[in-house]
């Protein structure tokens, strides 16, 4: 099977900087687009950016000049760096992936069990 670890959540100031970090294991035959969601109580999950295979990248309006997505292929990795956090920035974090594995013929979405992120003003 496959699962997705996430770190790099916290609490930070307004104007500060975070790191999140989203790395998938398990049997792995390919990993298709990646990327980063997050979700406030009583609200949808929304997507914050995603980047594709071929490292195009989308941006959320809220978090364009802020955010920046990265992905390591070699280990299966995806970062999102968080710059000039705002109050409302606070959510939980998640990441997906688009991932075939060996016991599958197409591709499926996995996400990650979730970080909180707190922007205090």
């Amino acid at each position: 099977q496959v699962q997705l670890a996430e770190s790099g959540g916290g609490l930070v100031q307004a104007g500060g900087s975070l790191r999140l970090s989203c790395a998938a294991s398990g049997s792995i035959f390919s990993i298709n687009a990646m990327g980063w969601y997050r979700q406030t109580p009583g609200k949808q999950r929304e997507l914050v950016a995603d980047i594709t295979s071929g490292g195009r990248t989308y941006y959320a309006d809220s978090v364009k000049g802020r955010f920046t997505i990265s992905r390591d292929n070699a280990k299966n990795t995806v970062y999102l760096q968080m710059n000039s956090l705002k109050p409302e920035d606070t959510a939980v974090y998640y990441c997906k992936m688009v991932i075939k594995n060996y016991s599958r013929s197409d591709y499926g979405d996995y996400w990650g069990q979730g970080t909180q992120v707190t922007v205090s003003s």
